[in-house]
């Protein structure tokens, strides 16, 4: 493709609104951090329908499709965009198989959502949207599919831009490092410089505010700051553990079996407490749980509320996450915001997009 035709394609684009479908939405992380930038998002596409509720009662506009995209035809997706608009297909392919959690070589290869990468590289394909954007973890980079994802962009005419980037300098008040990967049709695109490179946010200047509650303990004012009980032991261990400690201060009697041997040591972070004066811990599935990581709140004797980590996850607190009258289970809320795209990141994402389609 000529500079002179990449050039007259830049030009169509400007004069076309800029339109989102969110693959793998889950409750909305990303798709909010557009509505905030002020970028139209049609539609969020994800199999679990409990994420339904938050996201459209966030997102103005946005419709929630429950549909396994491993299975969706790619005509279907299309036609949730309106005519004549620049499209943007976005998405976090689910990440488990990418994790340094799962392991390596065939544990990776044998998971269950390893395909859901090429489910959206199909979907490209068939529909060959203006823009692509994709954010996962960092791993993915070393992983043969994801070099094929690439070059596959780069052969349907793509200039493809990726970077692992640190969350903290797009406002995310977690230690968190993505891969964000940018993709455009009609020129060169790359994420915008870093929002918040001298002021990143900590772990005070988001959650300082927010009330004292104990563990087990729901704020009367918040149903979302509410922090998971702990057993009496538990609760000893962490009244032992100093700001940004973890179970290396405690007295002997409180130590597990399992740290007291040599492979333990490899596991400092659990049963941490995070610092008043850094980002947190990157936020998972299992984030309000002491025993799961550095997830210990600075000063109280508790892990992280589901409020904090909402906030660590840069959700404003004025996000919808379940109906006034049912509260769903903590496990499932726990899931829904450790699985999102901070929405700051999101913001930048579209913000980005913004600028190249000017």
């Amino acid at each position: 493709m000529s500079a002179q035709t990449n050039d007259t394609d830049h030009q169509l684009h400007q004069s076309k609104e800029l339109v989102a479908v969110d693959l793998f939405c889950g409750v909305g992380g990303l798709t909010h951090g557009f509505v905030l930038a002020k970028v139209r998002v049609v539609a969020g596409i994800d199999i679990d329908e409990s994420c339904k509720y938050a996201y459209e009662t966030n997102n103005e506009g946005a419709q929630f499709v429950c549909k396994n995209l491993s299975t969706t035809r790619a005509a279907d997706i299309n036609l949730l965009y309106p005519p004549n608009c620049a499209r943007i297909l976005m998405g976090c392919a689910p990440c488990q198989p990418f994790s340094s959690n799962t392991g390596s070589g065939k544990r990776r290869k044998r998971h269950k959502d390893y395909g859901l990468l090429r489910s959206f590289a199909r979907i490209v394909q068939a529909i060959q949207p203006e823009y692509v954007s994709m954010e996962n973890v960092p791993l993915l980079r070393k992983e043969p599919i994801y070099d094929i994802f690439v070059s596959l962009l780069q052969r349907w005419g793509y200039q493809v831009w990726s970077k692992v980037i640190y969350c903290p300098n797009y406002g995310v008040a977690q230690r968190r490092k993505r891969l964000v990967l940018l993709a455009a049709k009609s020129a060169p695109i790359e994420l915008i410089s870093p929002t918040h490179a001298e002021d990143t946010p900590t772990v005070e200047s988001v959650i300082g505010h927010l009330e004292a509650i104990a563990a087990g303990e729901v704020s009367k004012t918040d149903p979302l700051h509410r922090a998971a009980n702990l057993s009496p032991l538990n609760l000893q261990r962490i009244a032992a553990t100093p700001e940004g400690g973890g179970w290396g201060d405690w007295p002997p009697e409180l130590v597990l079996d399992c740290h007291k041997k040599k492979s333990g040591k490899s596991y400092g972070s659990v049963y941490g407490r995070m610092k008043w004066s850094e980002p947190a811990a990157t936020m998972t599935t299992q984030c309000c749980g002491l025993g799961n990581g550095r997830f210990g709140h600075p000063e109280q004797n508790r892990a992280i509320s589901l409020r904090e980590a909402a906030i660590f996850q840069s959700f404003p607190e004025t996000y919808q996450f379940f109906p006034t009258d049912r509260f769903p289970s903590f496990d499932q809320l726990e899931k829904h915001i450790g699985n999102a795209v901070p929405v700051a990141l999101g913001k930048a994402i579209a913000q980005s997009i913004k600028i190249h389609s000017q």
